[in-house]
């Protein structure tokens, strides 16, 4: 099993990485942070995040013909750089979201996407 700080480190190993939150879906709120670029409040940036995931669901479910969607990761682009969220299946407390924010010219998106997809494959413990 992976570990908090563990899933952390592996986030932030990926080329570009600038900043993470792992996020409780669930409440908004931080469980743990990497980095430590641009990323002043990672309390409210967690809830931001958690938010606009939410928003996302609900806008698809309501555009999908069966009404119910999963969304496998999203994608930001904005002139600063990526920003990825993965939603996660893991044994933790609820729901978790790995949040990473790329530089725009150091980073391979595929990469990222590969290297989250098979973090979150893996269950996390505290």
């Amino acid at each position: 099993m992976l570990g908090i700080e563990d899933c952390l480190t592996e986030v932030m190993a990926i080329p570009g990485a600038l900043d993470a939150i792992l996020i409780d879906q669930t409440s908004g709120t931080a469980v743990a942070t990497g980095g430590g670029g641009r990323l002043l409040d990672a309390e409210k940036s967690a809830a931001g995040l958690s938010e606009t995931l939410r928003a996302t669901l609900d806008g698809l479910a309501v555009a999908s013909p069966g009404g119910t969607v999963r969304i496998n990761d999203m994608i930001i682009t904005t002139d600063g750089g990526y920003h990825l969220l993965k939603p996660m299946d893991t044994v933790f407390d609820g729901p978790l979201v790995i949040y990473v924010r790329l530089d725009l010219e150091r980073s391979n998106l595929a990469l990222a996407r590969h290297r989250l997809q098979a973090l979150s494959d893996r269950p996390i413990t505290t």
